[in-house]
């Protein structure tokens, strides 16, 4: 039998936890044909792997590349870390549903990308159009559906409204949304109540395989209870549900997150389908304005640059943010790192701490921070260090946890070259086959670790062709070096690729070969249901 590509001496690891074994693996027509001694096939191409690893494609469980992917269709930090699949639309913010013309802070980066669409569908077809390297999986954001409604404010829907939620949100769903996500710090997602979003998730629960993900109230104090309520939202709608990047970042709960997977574990006793998904840093990033008062951010970006350009209310707004964010965690300004602005005057401030920053404006911290927005007109991002090792090793090792970087596909030579990102959006998962599994103390087994990176999102995400190497699975393939792959993103420099993962396919096209783009873009939308 003749085949496209061939894959030959491998260590196949199949992303089911089933224990290594050597293995030829032939590709036809995108799929993979055969597993298994190839000596005498014929193929258009051979590349011989001895010493790897042959693994699925990893998918990246919590991603927000549905605007970067746009901006930077080779998604060259995803698919140089083995990642195939991004599933995007996370903590409440999707571009779609969308008016046209909407959206201005999520087009705020786009560099002659055409906005021309309204729901999934026209995204997905612009998406496709366009060309992209790796597959995106989409869910609906609510404070997408949440502003299309019209509900900005801090507020409860009426019974209007909440029904053209529902429709909003069903109407996503059966074009390819495989969850609805939520975003309960960031306003106007953090507005709901639980009975809100448990009348949004019924809404939906009848279709097959939706489940119901969550950026939880990490409000100060509320760190147990926010797992809680993810949970009993899956159980009263009576859907699985999906706990978004599980970490303490209190300071007085440091080493409680035994105490936070309980719900997890209580839920799974019960019967009920609930996971999670973390990264393996102890810092996080998000948009500045996401650390400020709510009250400061409710309506629009447009709202709240003119509350902070009122003399009263940004005084106010002062006041607030001393308080802390997240309803009372301590602001440490040494901890909170710039990672990009746009405008060209305060390109000096990134990679500068805000409290290095205030002491050159001899400026509070507070006054810094909301200055920052008010120059930037609110496009302002931040790395903030507000977690420790013990937690995220734990987090880590627990049967229910997946992986998801939380990070974007970017390119170090597009549009978002001159910010200082997360090193996540780089580093996620070779970091954890270099330091968590061959590095000592190892945490996990390779076996362990490929399947949290791939065969467990999968099963979450109901993927009936991918995520596991088997014969008539879609040939997403990542290739790796188990003795030398690492990250190589660090904080100072997040813009460097890993070592140690020579090969990738997408869609069985090497999209990279020797360590190189090829610039093969065979990635698609995959959509719930199909």
């Amino acid at each position: 039998m003749a085949f496209d590509l061939i894959l030959r001496n491998g260590i196949v690891i199949d992303g089911t936890k089933k224990r290594r074994y050597p293995a030829d693996i032939g590709i036809l027509k995108g799929r993979i044909e055969s597993i298994g001694s190839l000596v005498d096939a014929d193929s258009e191409c051979t590349i011989d792997v001895t010493g790897h690893v042959v693994a699925p494609g990893f998918i990246d469980m919590h991603s927000h590349s549905d605007r970067s992917l746009l901006d930077d269709p080779g998604a060259e930090s995803k698919i140089h870390q083995g990642v195939t699949t991004e599933v995007v639309g996370n903590c409440s913010f999707s571009p779609y549903p969308a008016k046209q013309g909407s959206q201005r802070a999520m087009r705020a980066h786009s560099t002659g990308v055409v906005w021309d669409w309204t729901d999934l569908d026209g995204w997905a077809n612009r998406l496709e159009t366009n060309g992209i390297s790796l597959n995106a999986a989409p869910q609906v954001g609510h404070s997408a559906i949440r502003v299309m409604a019209g509900v900005t404010e801090n507020r409860p829907p009426n019974p209007d409204e909440l029904r053209e939620m529902q429709r909003l949100t069903a109407e996503s769903v059966e074009q390819g949304a495989f969850s609805l996500t939520t975003g309960l710090t960031l306003p106007p997602s953090s507005y709901a109540t639980t009975d809100e979003l448990v009348a949004l998730m019924k809404a939906v629960a009848p279709y097959e395989n939706v489940f119901y993900a969550s950026h939880a109230r990490a409000w100060s104090g509320n760190h147990i209870k926010a797992v809680e309520e993810c949970v009993d939202i899956g159980r009263q709608a009576g859907v699985p549900t999906q706990y978004s990047h599980m970490a303490i970042i209190d300071p007085r709960a440091y080493g409680e997150a035994p105490k936070m997977v309980e719900a997890i574990d209580r839920a799974r006793f019960e019967g009920l389908d609930a996971t999670y998904d973390m990264y393996p840093y102890t810092a996080a990033g998000t948009h500045l304005q996401q650390l400020t008062p709510e009250w400061l951010q409710e309506g629009s970006v447009d709202k709240m640059l003119k509350r902070l350009r009122h003399s009263s209310t940004r005084k106010r707004a002062v006041e607030d943010t001393a308080k802390g964010y997240f309803k009372g965690l301590p602001l440490e300004w040494d901890k909170l790192v710039i990672a990009f602005v746009n405008t060209e005057a305060n390109q000096y401030a990134i990679g500068k701490s805000i409290a290095e920053i205030a002491s050159a404006r001899n400026m509070s911290g507070e006054e810094t921070m909301l200055a920052l927005i008010d120059e930037e007109d609110n496009n302002v991002g931040v790395v903030i260090h507000n977690r420790k090792e013990i937690d995220v090793r734990f987090f880590l090792s627990h049967p229910q946890a997946m992986i998801g970087s939380d990070g974007n596909a970017i390119s170090p030579t597009g549009v978002y070259g001159r910010e200082r990102p997360h090193p996540r959006f780089y580093g996620t998962y070779p970091r954890i086959l270099g330091r968590y599994v061959r590095e000592k103390p190892s945490i996990l087994t390779l076996e362990e670790a490929v399947y949290k990176m791939s065969g467990f999102p999968a099963e979450r995400m109901r993927f009936k062709n991918r995520g596991t190497i088997a014969k008539g699975h879609i040939a997403d393939i990542v290739i790796f070096d188990p003795n030398t792959v690492i990250d190589r993103a660090t904080f100072k420099d997040p813009h460097q690729y890993p070592t140690g993962i020579p090969y990738v396919l997408v869609n069985g096209e090497l999209v990279v070969s020797k360590g190189k783009h090829t610039g093969a873009r065979p990635g698609k939308v995959l959509r719930r249901g199909v």
